[in-house]
């Protein structure tokens, strides 16, 4: 019951939706995280041998990258749970979508929420407070063969609800059910072979040395137990709840309007130190509300308990009046360190001949008032992205250090000697003075770059003018998109806004035929292997890459390739920072506003744990608090 998974959360931003469902790939999503609808169609193909017998290998409780795992084999809990949390109560919660299906393996929109809570438990799950920590859930061992083979044990006690034990084979059997789910997927090609060694232990071989990317991706696949769907069909319609091992059983359902989980007291992982503090209520209730507005006057009305708000205009103004005041309604900022990134971007596609020149790129940023977006759009609540992934270790804050240096130096001539001179960031435009001032300096970037203004327009050498089409799937961007495009017709350029309905949009963002987007640019932290996807030459052409902004630099292909061969912490963050600095000074996009807290509003009925930074227990670390409830009822 995990709200902030990457598979809960991907229905907050339409990109993600259309790249999940439709693109086949993962998707820089708001939570990230919302790519990992992908995962369940990774790819199994024959098996290989484990070099060493799995009897002489080192198993452990865990595993980490760049840093000793926090918790040692006999912890008892994480320490941003409470183990001592009270069982009982009821949370309803808001579900976006309709459902017509409980099958594990339904498309689209169709599946019902939180479907995880009962299809079965993960091998691993990632720590909270760590980094890059992993430890075993479904697993109680995890061993590394060699570079290139990683072992799972499954857990004695391990079993489905109906009470048949959980087996290397189901893992298998998954892999094999969800090969030709949504495609193979781009991203477990480096998955060659998954073996079940005996019943406990199965083993993935890897194309290349581990890393905590492939292990990251490994732990949202969830184990389907094979007894049971080797005779059914997992796609097709059903409304009967299936075998599964999760820490909840479906209690009831209504198709398009509801289901509701009651906690299984049976449940084989309950007393797992991960799990210690979690799965706190005694019935979870999601309900259906298509609309967003819906959604908050049903808040508001007291039908939902939490509600998660995106939107800073409700959420600076919506929710105002007596049960605010009170603190009868409670708003929350919560920490999501793991997925991080750049909220909404302007998207310079550089692969396009007006947009390939550094200074034409800074130009058209110089022309955006961001100050004025935040104050009139987003009640001056928004922090301007100034980073690929700011607030971070990686974010390449203030000069570059030695081990920056060491790493841009021979590449000095081809970068800008501004990187190695002063931080990066954008002249403010608080006022018409400097705004005006941008605008000269954005001018005279074109100039320099061959462009000239004849006849009020912005013309090229040969005469053609300067145009450019902005394309965006979501309405509300035009907010942004309108005095923008303003700005720039004082430069010359003609801009059009062009909202394309889904189709649109996904075909030409597939084939990369585009100029502008509006658009998230979410990564995971630390984010080694996207990095590759989103920057590096290779993936320029590749239909449905995620290099949106069309980037094709050796300089960057260097450090891409530093960051994934990177073998401490330190070597992570010195590759990153390098790298963050060399986009950041080739203007590929125009950030807006970083990824940062999310937003929740709950009536105050409830306990809460500690909040760790890169991924919180909410709501499954929650509780429910009998006194503050009472509480709250007599004060309605």
């Amino acid at each position: 019951m995990d709200g902030d998974s990457p598979v809960m959360n991907w229905w907050r931003d339409p990109t993600r939706i259309i790249a999940a469902m439709s693109r086949h790939r993962l998707d820089g999503m708001r939570h990230p995280m919302t790519r990992y609808l992908v995962v369940l169609s990774v790819l199994c193909v024959p098996f290989a041998a484990v070099a060493v017998p799995f009897e002489e290998l080192e198993f452990k409780h865990g595993i980490a990258f760049f840093h000793d795992l926090k918790y040692p084999a006999d912890f008892t809990h994480f320490d941003y749970l409470n183990p001592d949390a009270p069982k009982g109560g009821k949370l309803v919660l808001a579900h976006p979508f309709s459902f017509d299906t409980l099958a594990p393996m339904a498309q689209g929109e169709t599946g019902a929420p939180s479907g995880y809570l009962y299809r079965g438990d993960t091998l691993i799950v990632r720590g909270g407070d760590e980094i890059t920590a992993f430890y075993g859930r479904l697993a109680d061992g995890i061993a590394v063969a060699d570079d290139r083979t990683i072992v799972f044990r499954i857990h004695p006690q391990a079993r489905w609800d109906d009470g048949v034990p959980i087996t290397a084979d189901d893992v298998v059997f998954t892999f094999e059910m969800r090969k030709n789910e949504l495609g193979a997927g781009y991203f477990f090609r480096f998955i060659e072979s998954v073996e079940a060694l005996d019943e406990r232990h199965v083993a993935f071989r890897i194309d290349a040395p581990l890393t905590h990317d492939h292990v990251t991706l490994i732990q949202y696949i969830a184990i389907l137990p094979r007894h049971y769907w080797r005779d059914r069909d997992p796609s097709a319609h059903t409304l009967e709840p299936p075998v599964s091992s999760g820490p909840y059983r479906i209690k009831e359902v209504r198709a398009g309007r509801y289901v509701e989980y009651e906690r299984n007291l049976r449940y084989w992982g309950r007393d797992l130190p991960i799990n210690a503090g979690r799965y706190n209520f005694d019935t979870v209730r999601y309900e259906v509300y298509r609309d967003s507005t819906v959604a908050r006057e049903a808040f508001r009305k007291g039908l939902i308990d939490m509600l998660d708000e995106d939107d800073i205009r409700y959420w600076v103004t919506g929710y105002e009046g007596p049960d605010l005041d009170s603190g009868r309604i409670r708003k929350t900022r919560r920490e999501y360190g793991i997925s991080v990134g750049i909220g909404i971007a302007i998207i310079l596609n550089s692969q396009v001949p007006r947009l390939a020149d550094r200074r034409v790129r800074k130009a058209l940023a110089l022309a955006l008032n961001y100050e004025w977006i935040n104050e009139k759009l987003y009640h001056g609540q928004r922090t301007r992205a100034l980073s690929y992934w700011p607030g971070t270790i990686l974010s390449a804050t203030g000069l570059p250090s030695e081990d920056e240096i060491s790493l841009l130096s021979r590449f000095r001539d081809a970068l800008p000697s501004a990187l190695f001179e002063r931080p990066f960031g954008y002249p403010k435009t608080a006022s018409p003075t400097t705004s005006k001032g941008n605008l000269l300096e954005a001018r005279d970037l074109l100039a320099a770059s061959g462009w000239r203004v004849d006849d009020g327009a912005l013309r090229d050498a040969g005469g053609a003018p300067f145009t450019l089409e902005l394309l965006t799937l979501d309405s509300d961007h035009t907010r942004i998109l309108l005095p923008w495009s303003a700005a720039l017709r004082q430069l010359g350029i003609e801009a059009r806004i062009r909202l394309a309905d889904v189709s649109q949009y996904t075909n030409r963002t597939r084939h990369h035929e585009y100029e502008v987007l509006v658009q998230g640019y979410g990564i995971l932290m630390p984010p080694t292997l996207e990095l590759r996807s989103h920057f590096h030459s290779t993936s320029t052409a590749r239909e449905g890459s995620r290099n949106v902004v069309g980037v094709s630099d050796p300089v960057v292909d260097f450090l891409v390739e530093k960051a994934e061969a990177a073998e401490t912490l330190d070597q992570v963050i010195a590759a990153c920072r390098a790298l963050d600095r060399v986009l950041l000074w080739d203007h590929y996009l125009i950030p807006l506003y970083a990824i940062d807290q999310r937003r929740t509003l709950h009536w105050d009925k409830f306990g809460r744990p500690p909040e760790p930074l890169y991924r919180p227990a909410y709501p499954d670390g929650w509780w429910y608090d009998e006194s503050k409830a009472a509480r709250l009822n007599m004060e309605r």
